[in-house]
């Protein structure tokens, strides 16, 4: 099961056109995707994710059958690439966030423009995700 386009489909519109990779890390740094903010109550230990050099706090749930998510991060580029990613994935059921992959951070060329570090953040990030989603398709939680 793939992810709906659209939810990929906003971030290439908007970032395909800047040529620039480094113009491009800019405009992701101050992305906004609509979802709901992280309260202030969620910037807990638990919600943590390991393995980002940035703090990043990721809060989970689920909301009529789909995944909700919240994210937030110490640093601006951070937050942008994990607003994005969180984004995707937002209203996503566990099934599409399980199965569908990211593929416009490969497209775009955002990957090979950050460091190592932040690439593994990233797919720390993408991990918290997919751990939370397999969880509740079988009911655990």
């Amino acid at each position: 099961m793939a992810l709906p386009s659209e939810r990929q489909d906003t971030i290439r519109t908007t970032l395909s056109s800047i040529e620039d990779p480094h113009e491009r890390l800019t405009v992701a740094m101050g992305w906004k995707n609509g979802m709901a903010p992280l309260r202030p109550e969620d910037r807990t230990e638990a919600n943590l994710v390991r393995g980002c050099v940035s703090r990043v706090w990721l809060a989970r749930e689920m909301e009529d059958g789909r995944c909700r998510f919240r994210v937030d991060a110490d640093s601006p580029l951070v937050r942008g690439l994990v607003g994005m990613l969180c984004g995707i994935y937002d209203g996503a059921t566990p099934e599409e966030v399980v199965c569908g992959e990211p593929a416009v951070f490969d497209e775009l060329g955002i990957l090979r423009n950050l460091s190592p570090t932040r690439q593994n953040g990233l797919a720390a990030v993408r991990r918290a995700l997919v751990e939370f989603a397999a969880g509740e398709r079988v009911g655990v939680r």
